[in-house]
């Protein structure tokens, strides 16, 4: 049995984060049920890199966070599809949420509303800055947030300028950090009974991911500024680049020994490794323009120093197939479209952890199987049908 089953969740997320977060918990079991507008589908449905599945409302962009999830597409902004979400928070575990702050409380369908209806409901709103902060009310994406954060002046450097991760960082782990949120607040509600409010913010998870140099901007001790160690770093090679992670004294003095540089293996504390970093950089670019970069990094394992060449996703992706970790899974479909492959969690159970065992829902696919599990009859449903409120 996994984790979450038996929960089941109401999934109004769309873009990255929400539905990541609630991907996560699917996989591990929760009756996760994704609610869209009739006349706007998640926008991810429409993305990715095959035009054809983009047509058909099933981007690849969509796909790798919608597998074992079922879709109901439901007006929420009606007064019948209000009443509707309410019947469903009834009986409801979750209801993951990340429209703009205030939004779902200006339809009667905020925490304070719902957790009448349901003591025991687990709500969790996703923003870009919080409910609770002054800039509540303002939109967010992922590249907003890096900016916004300090996370890309970070990762530019004075010839380039601030510079955006390539990959969407803050979504990931926005939605990673709200589902971590989740599953302690259900662990919590075993014991006290009650539901819970969770306000998560990507602004917030940015910080996080900077937590010493954050913790340094509000130090109000004595500061100084901290050269990069040389054994910290990416250096060119014969054909390529090699990330370099000597990082601690020990590490240094392999590295140095097996270049042959007995002064430099000698230094023996983070203030000689600092003071000497300039000279040793130096040193390590001239060094490492006589091996490529996979034999570098063939050499500089073999000692215990942490070293990898730097590759190009294709190559990663093909490291991931091979490496026995079931990371990459196909998602099952009969379905007259290409093939697709997502990444699962990344972590493994020794059992019952999480897995793709359904595929990622077309618009409204279950929108009758859900309606009828809530007791609707026929009737009420082909009226909203023709009204709109459901499709």
């Amino acid at each position: 049995m996994r984790a979450f089953e038996g929960v089941i969740i109401l999934d109004l997320t769309h873009m990255l984060a929400g539905p990541y977060c609630t991907y996560q918990l699917a996989l591990l079991g929760a009756d996760t049920i994704k609610i869209e507008p009739p006349n706007t589908p998640d926008a991810m449905r429409q993305r990715g890199v095959d035009p054809i599945l983009n047509d058909a409302l099933m981007g690849i962009n969509y796909q790798t966070q919608a597998s074992n999830k079922r879709s109901l597409v439901l007006d929420v902004a009606t007064p019948e599809g209000g009443e509707i979400l309410k019947r469903l928070a009834c009986r409801a575990d979750v209801l993951v949420e990340n429209y703009r702050a205030s939004a779902m409380s200006k339809l009667g369908l905020g925490w304070e509303s719902l957790c009448e209806l349901n003591p025991r409901l687990i709500y969790c709103s996703l923003t870009g800055f919080g409910a609770c902060s002054d800039r509540a009310s303002l939109n967010a994406y992922d590249n907003i947030i890096q900016a916004a954060s300090g996370l890309m002046t970070r990762t530019g450097t004075p010839a380039t300028g601030p510079l955006k991760a390539g990959a969407a960082l803050v979504d990931y782990a926005s939605g990673m950090a709200a589902a971590f949120a989740i599953a302690a607040a259900l662990h919590e509600r075993q014991a006290s009974g009650i539901g819970q409010r969770i306000d998560c913010a990507m602004f917030d998870t940015a910080l996080s991911m900077m937590a010493p140099e954050f913790a340094a901007e509000l130090h109000e001790g004595p500061r100084r500024p901290l050269p990069s160690e040389a054994g910290l770093g990416c250096y060119l090679t014969k054909d390529g680049h090699l990330m370099l992670g000597a990082f601690n004294v020990r590490q240094n003095r392999r590295l140095w020994i097996a270049l042959g540089r007995s002064d430099f293996a000698a230094l023996s504390s983070w203030s000689d490794l600092w003071s000497h970093a300039d000279v040793m950089r130096s040193a390590l670019q001239t060094l490492f323009l006589t091996k490529t970069a996979q034999e570098w990094e063939d050499d500089l394992r073999n000692i215990g120093v942490p070293a990898a060449r730097v590759r190009s996703l294709a190559e990663s992706v093909e490291l991931s197939r091979l490496d026995q970790r079931g990371f990459i899974a196909p998602v099952a479909s009969d379905r007259d479209h290409a093939a697709v492959h997502v990444g699962v969690a990344p972590f493994r159970f020794n059992r019952d952890g999480p897995c793709v065992t359904r595929a990622p829902p077309q618009f409204g696919e279950h929108t009758n199987e859900i309606l009828t599990e809530l007791g609707c009859d026929a009737t009420e449903i082909r009226k909203w049908r023709a009204a709109g409120v459901v499709k």
